[in-house]
């Protein structure tokens, strides 16, 4: 009770949020399209899913958390949509499928961990948001370094031919060239921790706090999300390095936002 009346006075469920959310979706989209972005029609397409898909997520959630089996299988869906989503901005090829070895081998062994050792909860309403976040940086994490790492390939093709007349292997030469920019990708988490507090309060906490908790369990939670978020980006990059350098995945055609 509590936290929905808290809920309530943070955001109101009322018409006027409704119009207000529309009125923003139809200014980004404005923005998008007609600066230098190209991306109004993407910027729509994504507002309207999320409207689909948040109802019904909102229709299921509950009957999928009371069972933990339900649970995991929903977590498994999630991570499917993710490597999906992060495999078809890194590549239009075939070789998309292997966005599944940077997301599933940071997510999934967290999540076994924080269940086995007891620090998350065997109920669905505790696995299925920590998933969730996870997930979406390990996502976020894969696709930027993926993108980055083969455009600079693609732009850098003659430093790379250089390397290798030099002697050096072809997952070095590929290395060499597309690290940095590849590395870049971490840094969004890198600001978020770092101004935790200062500029943001996140979600996790946020919530909280809304629902009775004491600022100090509030923060001890956001601050595990946070450690954990970089932990599984960093690790996500640099396991889509390793890819992109022994060449498993490479352009097959441009990846794209839609």
């Amino acid at each position: 009770m509590a936290a929905a009346v808290a809920a309530g006075q943070l955001l109101p469920v009322t018409p006027a949020l409704w119009v207000a959310t529309g009125l923003l979706l139809a200014v980004a989209a404005a923005v998008a399209g007609r600066g230098m972005l190209g991306y109004g029609q993407a910027v729509l397409r994504a507002g309207l899913r999320a409207v689909l898909q948040l109802a019904g997520v909102a229709l299921v959630i509950t009957w999928v958390a009371r069972s933990l089996w339900t649970s995991a299988l929903f977590v498994l869906l999630m991570l499917a949509v993710a490597v999906r989503t992060a495999g078809r901005r890194i590549t239009r090829g075939p070789g998309w499928v292997w966005a599944a070895v940077p997301i599933g081998v940071t997510v999934l062994p967290v999540l076994v961990l924080l269940l086995a050792a007891g620090v998350l909860p065997r109920q669905g309403l505790s696995l299925i948001p920590v998933a969730g976040i996870l997930t979406g940086g390990a996502l976020t994490a894969t696709s930027l370094a993926g993108r980055r790492a083969l455009d600079e390939l693609r732009q850098r093709h003659g430093e790379v031919e250089a390397a290798l007349a030099l002697g050096f292997e072809e997952r070095a030469a590929r290395l060499e060239i597309c690290r940095t920019a590849a590395a870049t990708s971490l840094v969004p988490a890198l600001d978020q921790t770092r101004t935790v507090g200062l500029v943001t309060l996140p979600g996790a906490f946020v919530g909280m706090l809304l629902g009775g908790a004491s600022p100090a369990a509030a923060g001890a939670v956001q601050l595990f999300v946070l450690i954990a978020l970089l932990a599984v980006e960093a690790t996500a990059i640099v396991v889509v390095l390793e890819l992109v350098g022994r060449g498993v995945v490479a352009h097959g055609g441009p990846g794209g936002i839609g």
